[in-house]
């Protein structure tokens, strides 16, 4: 038997290349706006982005301030009053374009789905997400996608995958794997909902947190020896 039944895998940077389509999505933004986006203005952005998607992760603002805010905080930057929620409705059409695939991520779901139960969740706006994995072929290796914006909760919060399992027929978290890029979303909400969890960690990066996974893999392709052993 299988130490493993169901496998729950983050989106963005785990099986889609959410850095690839969001350089896309960004350079056409910015040249519907005339503007030219500099590397500077780039990592600004970022920067503003991930704090607000931390603070969202955190409970302290909702979604809806993460997205409608963002690019009128980077413009405010450069002296520029704009309509951030109008800008945002453009950026996330460039964005539902972009499906680029992890490398290696349609083979192994494609092999796994014989053998595992396969979810999706992932934080996110839900038409972008279920897009995107339409687009990229995923979509209908999955039994179920699970984003943030559908269950009125976040990872890591715990009601998000108390709201996930309760969809699952007789789920048991101790046959569950999380597996995903982020520490503070992916992992600790794998740990908080008493899962085990697989840090994918392409680029080596140091653990400076308390999280521990429980596995860390450099290459999607490793996560077959950990379901196999």
């Amino acid at each position: 038997m299988k130490k493993y039944k169901t496998l729950f895998f983050d989106l963005d940077d785990t099986l889609l290349d959410f850095e690839a389509a969001e350089d896309a999505a960004l350079q056409s933004l910015f040249k519907d706006q005339n503007l030219q986006l500099s590397p500077e203005i780039k990592a600004n952005y970022q920067k503003i982005n991930q704090a607000l998607w931390k603070a969202y992760e955190e409970g302290k603002i909702d979604r809806d301030e993460v997205i409608n805010t963002r690019f009128s905080l980077l413009f405010k930057e450069y002296g520029l009053e704009v309509d951030g929620a109008e800008i945002e409705k453009n950026y996330r059409r460039y964005l539902e374009e972009g499906h680029q695939l992890i490398d290696g991520a349609l083979e192994l779901i494609s092999k796994l789905q014989n053998h595992f139960d396969l979810y999706v969740v992932t934080n996110g706006v839900s038409q972008t997400q279920y897009k995107r994995l339409t687009n990229s072929g995923l979509h209908p290796l999955f039994k179920d996608i699970f984003v943030s914006e559908d269950t009125g909760y976040q990872k890591p919060m715990k009601e998000f995958f108390d709201y996930v399992f309760a969809r699952i027929p007789e789920f048991s978290a101790e046959q569950g794997l999380i597996i995903g890029d982020s520490l503070t979303s992916d992992i600790k909400g794998g740990y908080l909902s008493g899962m085990d969890t697989c840090w994918f960690n392409p680029t080596k990066k140091p653990n400076h947190t308390d999280i521990i996974p429980t596995y860390e893999i450099k290459e999607l392709r490793e996560l077959y020896q950990i379901l196999e052993s």
